[in-house]
């Protein structure tokens, strides 16, 4: 590893690397911030330039966790039919039946996962996202495992569907906006974490 990094810069490129190893997928730019101790995203972004400009990380644009070691590998993608199931409220939830529409062929190490861990789409639909950088219309990616506290995530919440981030108030679970116009939502009855977002597709204008 090259002698001018700082040791912040070392920690950092160590906890990715360790992360991806451990759980199969990068870590998050807010995991990193909690986990380094620092200020603010915007600190670990600057040091992700960094390490991105020595050529020890590369990053997929577009994706939550895109991550990457560095050097694209050469082997030919290996392919997955992701099902794309409609569309998710990213709104109040709504009541939601979840047909799927079609199969999108997808290489599931873009989004920092191993190959063989399911993954599903689904299409959002209203502005309670926005925050996050998730737009009316855009794809998101999704595998089914336990939420982190403010992972994105889709969720049952009382019987019906919709797409927030997970966060825990007062050692209760419940689900908030990136909206400021949106309440926090706590469930009355139910609450089921059906997946957390590992990616995303912009939709095209």
């Amino acid at each position: 590893m090259p002698s001018t990094l700082s040791p912040r810069q070392r920690q950092i490129l160590d906890f990715i690397l360790a992360h991806r190893e451990r759980q199969g997928v990068s870590p998050s730019i807010r995991e990193i911030q909690a986990h380094c101790k620092l200020a603010s995203p915007y600190g670990v972004q600057r040091h992700l330039q960094v390490l991105t400009a020595k050529g020890l990380l590369r990053r997929l644009p577009g994706h939550a966790r895109g991550l990457l070691p560095p050097g694209p590998s050469t082997r030919r993608p290996t392919l997955s039919d992701v099902p794309l199931y409609g569309v998710i409220p990213a709104g109040l939830p709504a009541a939601n039946e979840r047909e799927p529409d079609r199969f999108l062929a997808l290489d599931v190490s873009s989004l920092g996962l191993r190959h063989g861990t399911p993954v599903y789409a689904l299409r959002v639909r209203g502005d309670s996202m926005t925050g996050a950088a998730i737009l009316d219309g855009d794809i998101v990616f999704l595998t089914p495992r336990e939420p982190r506290p403010r992972d994105i995530v889709a969720a049952l919440i009382d019987g019906e569907s919709t797409l927030k981030r997970f966060i825990r108030h007062e050692g209760r679970a419940c689900l908030r906006a990136e909206n400021p116009r949106y309440p926090d939502l706590l469930p009355a009855v139910d609450l089921t974490i059906q997946g957390v977002m590992v990616g995303l597709l912009r939709a095209t204008v």
